[in-house]
């Protein structure tokens, strides 16, 4: 093998492993809209529906441990952000977020 095609094959393989699949994220962004009697219930409500949106299974494990807004068992939670005002039950919150496995 030539020296030429060695380094040919070495740089291909260098492409290929940055490429792969297995190092690449992916990523969802959700929104979800909640109201509830109090800020904490209905942002309760709208967080829940994010993860719904997102995966059931993830939501049901989050409703299954500790319920914590910002936190998605199996994802990195990143861009939360919220906003509330009164309305429906009492507030009204909207909550977005991106999710990433």
């Amino acid at each position: 093998m030539s020296r030429l095609t060695a380094i040919a094959f070495a740089v291909a393989a260098a492409v290929a492993a940055g490429t792969s699949g297995a190092s690449a994220q992916s990523c969802v962004n959700k929104a979800g809209e909640g109201t509830g009697i109090s800020k904490d219930a209905a942002m309760f409500q709208a967080y829940g529906t994010v993860l719904q949106a997102t995966n059931l299974n993830t939501w049901s494990s989050w409703m299954a441990t500790g319920q914590k807004i910002g936190v998605a068992p199996g994802y990195q939670v990143s861009a939360l952000s919220a906003k509330c005002a009164p309305g429906g039950l009492g507030q009204t919150c909207r909550v977005s977020a991106t999710l990433c496995r």
